[in-house]
């Protein structure tokens, strides 16, 4: 087998439908299977897909094994050369699929290959690419400073915005669609599950890179990437939130050591206090300047975050 496609599937089966429908539909090159892993969704249904889908292999897991435990076991289970990791709320709408593995095929040194990823609307997401994280890219990453600096190298999304970039190496290919070959994601380890949610496609990409790969941005393709709007446009619970924040402590602490690690700490402490002074003083003007919903929303995300910071958050992801 040439290509093993990757779901993990959680709550998602109406975007998943769309998702394995455009693949058959773009998806004419490549000889390729599919393994959609039911990471315990609590919907259920997942049954259906063999109806719709009868070629495709789904595999239910008894527990919530993560996104990196339950790619894991989807990557068990297939026997492709190369890997294509792939979430559900992806949708094709050319042959993307074809076009990033004829690229990989060419590029010995290729450790992962992904393109461009775009809003439901239609517009570029602005994580298809990034930086390896470090202090300050994290401590300011804001959308809007993204978007009025796409150029600055601390993000490294400038050639999201290049019209004549077909290939550039990159430094991090996020999770929602990574091709790479199955002899590098076994040679690194596979995911590390280590990571519940949230950094483990950014750790996958530091270990794949520390062993001389490098990571591949295809300009010419897109995907849609339904859920990768941010905060900003869709509200995420204080305790995703507190997960992200706590996946990049790991990160930090296996990559960088403790020390980087409680400066990290120290200083999303320092935003989250600044941002509490701020919505306390906009509050009283809420519904005159600004949403007073969105405000409130707001205050409780940064003072939950503050409170972890402080240690005061009892959430377990790893050991962070």
């Amino acid at each position: 087998m040439e290509l093993s496609i990757i779901y993990v599937n959680w709550n998602s089966l109406d975007y998943l439908r769309q998702s394995l429908a455009s693949v058959y539909e773009f998806t004419h090159r490549t000889e390729f299977e599919i393994i959609v892993v039911d990471n315990a969704s609590p919907e259920g249904g997942i049954d259906s897909i063999r109806g719709s889908f009868p070629k495709v292999v789904v595999i239910k897991s008894e527990k919530n094994l993560g996104f990196a435990g339950a790619n894991n076991l989807g990557v068990l289970h297939s026997t492709g050369e190369y890997i294509l990791l792939l979430n559900p709320d992806t949708k094709l709408f050319e042959p993307s699929i074809d076009l990033m593995l004829e690229h990989m095929k060419k590029l010995p040194d290729a450790g992962i290959v992904g393109c461009k990823l775009l809003n439901s609307d239609l517009s570029v997401q602005l994580s298809s690419i990034q930086r390896f994280p470090n202090i300050l890219n994290q401590v300011i990453d804001a959308e809007y400073l993204r978007h009025r600096w796409p150029h600055a190298p601390l993000w490294g999304i400038a050639p999201l915005f290049a019209e004549d970039v077909t290939l550039i190496p990159v430094e991090v290919i996020p999770g929602a669609c990574m091709l790479l070959r199955r002899k590098v994601f076994e040679q690194v380890g596979c995911y590390s599950e280590d990571y519940f949610m949230y950094a483990e496609d950014i750790d996958l990409n530091y270990k794949i890179a520390k062993l001389g790969y490098k990571n591949y941005y295809v300009g010419e393709t897109a995907i849609v990437h339904h859920g990768g709007r941010s905060s900003a446009k869709q509200r995420v619970s204080h305790w995703a939130t507190i997960m992200k924040y706590k996946a990049m402590v790991l990160y930090f602490r296996k990559t960088r050591g403790s020390a980087y690690e409680w400066l990290y700490r120290a200083a999303i402490a320092t935003v989250a206090a600044f941002r509490i002074f701020l919505l306390t003083v906009m509050l009283p003007f809420g519904n005159i300047l600004w949403d007073k919903e969105s405000l409130i929303f707001s205050f409780h995300k940064w003072k939950a975050v503050l409170e972890w910071a402080f240690g005061q958050q009892d959430l377990s992801i790893g050991k962070a």
